[in-house]
């Protein structure tokens, strides 16, 4: 504990990252602020409504993700997931579409295309969900709660405009943080929206065990022991990597000819046991929604069964299913994001090798044989812990609210993050020569 509060006292000692800091601070403060602004012509003491919509189930995790501001009605309601859904659409467009691909080769030009592109994808994506959140106001709040006409044209295209500029603005954010700040903004935005409605979860459980005497404190202890378990083996799950030795030729000068001698360098190849991170869980939530909003369209018997049982994120037939489509689609992303011919071409042209495999195809073909065989437990890993909360509900009762933190989206979101964050605070101090945040030992004096 003592060295660790000696690096964090260093952090304040280097100009730059204490600047970078409190940027970050700043900008998450202001979007703090705005998840709480309410868009114009809506009662703010009337959304009762909005707020029970999301206490549980699909509305708890969409409000999560916003922070808030969704059950707030704010100018903030859409957040930043209109970006993330362009950027997903991007990333898969570029498997397919030659313009992209080509535009991943370019460097930094090509990669400033493909971000504006992004934007303008997040502006489209924002004007088809505006009008879908207004509507979802107009069945959900009583008509007191709109201080003009729900369903004036005025009231519809303010609201989507003032949704639309609230999601660029967002975006703007979380890119302001990536250059300015520390850490990836847009992943931050996320974070502190997740955080931010931590505290409430646990004191409704807090008072559900120990108020209502439903288990007593000891219980409580327990639960949260259990968390603590679980965010160790969502970092083992972020961090686990298969290292893969690598050996570089050694060239020696003989006379007027060089000779190679295998067995030079010896490095590794990290291939990390969840390539994929928390993307599988998000492209599976999303295909969980579809279901759900395609039987709400019908009055079936069969229809409101579908709907019952896909609105239910605690029930077992929408957890086996949502496993399932997390396992597969964990295989699909590692597939399109861990290009093994690629790493076997750069390392064929840079004279390495991996013992025992001729470079070229048999090191494409092994290193995709090895991420086959580690993505399995890592799919399966990531499967458990995004049903856990259900998990934890079915045997010891737990809040819904507080449930939702022991596993998912939200919790692998809050390690990936932290983790990511630290180490780039991490490399600050250790680029200064002060013992990093991760790092035991003994402080070294600082370069001036």
């Amino acid at each position: 504990m003592k060295k660790f509060i000696e690096a964090f006292v260093n952090v304040w000692k280097i100009e730059e990252l204490k600047n970078r800091i409190l940027v970050t601070l700043g900008l998450l403060l202001v979007y703090r602020f705005g998840a709480h602004v309410t868009l114009p012509g809506i009662d703010a003491t009337k959304l009762n409504g909005l707020t029970n919509q999301a206490q549980s189930g699909i509305g708890w995790l969409i409000d999560v993700f916003t922070g808030g501001a969704f059950s707030q009605a704010s100018v903030f309601a859409l957040g930043i997931m209109p970006y993330i859904s362009a950027s997903i659409v991007v990333q898969l467009m570029g498997i397919a579409v030659p313009y992209l691909q080509k535009l991943q080769k370019e460097g930094e030009s090509g990669r400033k295309r493909i971000n504006q592109i992004t934007r303008w994808l997040t502006i489209l994506i924002t004007l088809v969900q505006g009008p879908g959140y207004i509507y979802n106001l107009y069945r959900t709040l009583p008509r007191e709660a709109f201080l003009i006409s729900s369903d004036s044209v005025p009231f519809i295209f303010s609201s989507v405009v003032i949704l639309t500029t609230g999601t660029i603005f967002a975006m703007w954010l979380g890119e302001k943080i990536t250059d300015k700040g520390i850490g990836n903004g847009i992943s931050l935005l996320i974070l502190v929206g997740i955080i931010a409605r931590m505290p409430q979860a646990f004191v409704q459980e807090f008072t559900s065990r120990v108020s209502e005497n439903n288990g007593g404190p000891m219980l409580l202890v327990f639960e949260v022991v259990v968390w603590l378990l679980i965010i160790i083996a969502s970092v083992l799950l972020v961090m686990a990597v298969r290292k893969i030795p690598v050996q570089y030729a050694r060239r020696t000068a003989t006379g007027d000819f060089e000779q190679d001698i295998a067995g030079g360098n010896r490095q590794w190849i990290p291939l990390k046991l969840n390539a994929a991170g928390v993307m599988p869980i998000i492209f599976a939530q999303a295909i969980m929604f579809i279901p759900a909003a395609l039987a709400g369209l019908s009055e079936a018997d069969a229809a409101k069964t579908i709907t019952a049982q896909f609105q239910n994120v605690f029930g077992l037939a929408y957890n086996i299913v949502f496993a399932l489509l997390i396992i597969i689609f964990t295989y699909f992303y590692t597939a399109i994001t861990v290009p093994t011919n690629k790493m076997a071409d750069d390392l064929k042209r840079s004279g390495g090798f991996i013992p025992g495999v001729r470079p070229g195809v048999e090191t494409s073909d092994y290193l995709d044989k090895i991420m086959s065989l580690i993505t399995f437990p890592g799919s399966l890993f990531l499967a458990i812990i995004a049903v856990f909360p259900a998990i934890v509900v079915s045997l010891m009762n737990i809040q819904s609210q507080w449930a939702l933190f022991y596993g998912g989206t939200s919790l692998l979101i809050m390690v990936g993050v932290a983790i990511d964050t630290i180490q780039q605070i991490n490399s600050y101090l250790l680029n200064r020569h002060y013992d990093g945040l991760m790092k035991s030992g003994k402080n070294r004096k600082a370069v001036a």
